[in-house]
């Protein structure tokens, strides 16, 4: 299937729109391709490449919606579709938080889209692939690997006037490394909208070191160290703090962001004071849709600045209810960072762990954010600035949040799942045991 163009699109969506009958209507098409390949036990087992196409349409007749999906976009099977939402609108009960659709927005003309990831070959997949594979095997390492690219367009038209559009591209690409002896591994992750910014030898080369160095992890005593996060690591945690940024689960009392007497903690200090985050649909490094799938349009927006909570996420629905503006949940997470290196802050270390990831996450308490969960992958002990040995694998106890008020340095950002998270040193990290597991 080929990318609609933004004319293409509308034209099926405006076709789709002219057979509706219900009071409101809102209908979204998405397309993609997508490319693979997969590879365990230093050979290639799968490739593969999937086009799909999509339309939903969502008819409502005041509070009742109904929602029908289809994958032809001939004029019969669009009126059909169109038809079957109806009837399901009809025969729904009445929805209490239903939002009418936004009338016509003004959208930034969208950066997150590259031809050349576009244009992925199968034979460029098996680079990637042979770029682990060969000196996996030359260094009595075997490789287990996974690369995917996807191109693909989201377009969203309503009986309001609202139109939106967006093309986008993305590669994500997870490899890990394991020593033939079983006692070391080591893994590595890279993800970008543009494949040119990908390294694959360097990716790869990445992950066999740690697996070479993490050889033969000696046990030391757990408990409260400091530690070096690299971007993986700290973005398993901070995730799980992301998702407390919403206005309506912090007001119900659900969440962290909750205070007294049905309050939450906006304007609050709550980590440290270097510590500030935003979202940016323009960023170059992690460009994402200029709009949400409520077609609203997404801005750069701070949500931590220097310690403090600047702004919780507030849906259409819950912003009504609360009097306020709506705040769109954001579509990546940037998180300010320093200008030291992973190198640099292992030589300012002078007794410490170095975690590449973290794994196997749980929550303990979610009004304190404290989570449960496993390293994995490379652990090491750092000593007078220099990695001395690996470590056997903890299970920690530990908050996002306290974390973030130990703060001793924050080194350069990296992006990892589409959002931008810097290396960071942590004091009085808590390990409560140790693992077996490499």
């Amino acid at each position: 299937m080929a990318i609609y163009t933004k004319e293409e699109a509308r034209k099926i969506l405006e076709k789709a729109l002219s057979f509706s009958k219900a009071d409101t209507c809102e209908i979204n098409l998405n397309g993609s391709n997508s490319g693979n390949i997969r590879y365990a036990r230093n050979t290639v087992s799968t490739s593969g490449y999937s086009s799909n196409q999509s339309l939903a349409v969502q008819s409502s007749f005041g509070k009742k919606s109904g929602t029908a999906t289809i994958d032809e976009f001939d004029d019969a099977s669009l009126e059909k579709v169109v038809r079957r939402a109806e009837e399901l609108a009809n025969l729904s009960p009445e929805n209490p938080e239903f939002m009418e659709p936004l009338g016509p927005q003004i959208y930034d003309e969208s950066i997150s889209f590259s031809e050349a990831t576009a244009n992925i070959t199968p034979e460029y997949r098996a680079k990637v692939a042979s770029s682990g594979i060969v000196p996996a095997a030359a260094q009595d390492v075997t490789a287990a690997g996974f690369f995917n690219d996807s191109a693909g367009f989201s377009a969203m038209i309503n009986s309001k006037g609202l139109f939106a559009y967006n093309k986008s591209t993305n590669t994500d690409f997870t490899v890990t490394m394991r020593t033939n002896d079983g006692t070391g591994s080591g893994w590595v992750s890279r993800d970008f909208n543009d494949v040119t910014k990908f390294d694959a030898d360097e990716a790869s080369k990445t992950a066999i070191d740690k697996a070479v160095l993490s050889r033969e992890a000696k046990a030391i005593e757990p408990g409260k160290y400091t530690v070096i996060l690299e971007p993986a690591a700290a973005s398993d945690l901070l995730r799980n703090m992301f998702r407390s940024l919403d206005a309506r689960s912090a007001d119900e009392g659900r969440s962290f962001m909750s205070a007294a007497d049905g309050a939450n903690k906006l304007g609050q200090k709550i980590v440290d004071e270097r510590v500030n985050i935003w979202s940016d649909p323009l960023n170059s490094e992690v460009p994402t849709s200029p709009w949400n799938y409520a077609g609203q349009p997404l801005k750069k927006t701070t949500w931590l600045e220097n310690g403090v909570v600047k702004n919780l996420a507030y849906d259409r629905f819950w912003a009504k209810e609360k009097g306020v503006e709506p705040v769109p949940y954001p579509s990546n997470v940037i998180m300010a960072g320093g200008d030291q290196s992973l190198e640099d802050l292992i030589k300012g270390t002078k007794k410490g762990i170095l975690v590449t990831r973290l794994w196997y996450i749980r929550s303990v308490d979610p009004q304190t954010l404290l989570y449960t969960g496993l390293t994995r992958d490379g652990t090491f002990y750092i000593e007078n600035g220099q990695i001395k040995y690996p470590v056997k694998n903890f299970r920690f106890n530990e908050s996002p949040i306290i974390m973030l008020n130990n703060l001793e340095t924050l080194g350069k950002q990296v992006r990892i799942d589409g959002n931008l998270i810097p290396y960071m040193k942590i004091r009085d990290f808590t390990f409560t045991s140790l693992s077996d597991a490499v």
